[in-house]
Formats: C-alpha cells, sequence, structure tokens
C-alpha cells in the first residue's frame, strides 16, 4: 500500500528551526520528484519547494528562499525539509507530494499525497 508518513512538525518560536520530513512506503521516491507545499487556514495550498530526482535541483518559493532547504535520501526513501528562520507567517500545515511530472505548481499534477503535519511558529 502506497503511503508518504510525514513527521517533524510542531510549536516553534520566532526565529527558531524545524526539520520535517516525508517517508515513503509502498513507492519509491527515487523515480519521482517531490514537493513540499503548505495550506495556511483559510487560504489556498502554497507550493513551497520542490526537488527533481533527474539532477536534484532544486526551486523554492519566494519567500522561503534563503531558510528552508530541501533534500532527499534515497536510500531511506525520504524527503526532508529543513526550516530555518521561521516566522510566524510559515504557520500551515506542511503537506508532501509526488509527481512524474518536472516540478509542476498545480496541486492537481501531484499523484501522491502525506496526510500534512503541522507547523505553529508563535511566541
Amino acid at each position: 500500500q502506497l503511503q508518504f508518513v510525514e513527521s517533524g512538525g510542531g510549536l516553534v518560536q520566532p526565529g527558531g528551526s524545524l526539520r520535517l520530513s516525508c517517508a515513503a512506503s509502498g513507492f519509491t521516491l527515487i523515480y519521482s520528484n517531490v514537493s513540499w507545499f503548505r495550506q495556511a487556514p483559510g487560504k489556498e495550498h502554497e507550493g513551497v519547494s520542490c526537488i527533481k530526482i533527474s539532477d536534484g535541483s532544486t526551486n523554492y518559493a519566494d519567500s522561503v528562499k534563503g531558510r528552508f532547504t530541501i533534500s532527499r535520501n534515497n536510500a531511506k526513501n525520504t524527503v526532508y525539509l529543513q526550516m530555518n528562520s521561521l516566522k510566524p507567517e510559515d504557520t500551515a500545515v506542511y503537506y508532501c507530494a509526488a509527481t512524474f511530472k518536472s516540478c509542476p505548481t498545480s496541486i492537481y499534477d501531484y499523484s501522491y499525497w502525506g496526510q500534512g503535519t503541522q507547523v505553529t511558529v508563535s511566541s
């Protein structure tokens, strides 16, 4: 059974750090591109970052550039999102999603999704 298990979310103070993990089972991430999306209350999904299998290249939303880093460990079938210098506006549910397309921005181009993990940045 194909499944993503996300972990690492929680409550953190502004300026703090968290590392999110997205572990796949029943599915080999090495054959896909993986993105992190987030959704704040009352807002649409926002693409945060994507990593490509072909060359390991990455891209980031302007709002997180320089603060977040996406990476993957193929041996562990896991993708990570290291989040530093967190701000209150980063508060959202974070989802990982996999696609065979080239890091598309539309959520409808992603076939596989995790259940989401809550990140709350507050003092």
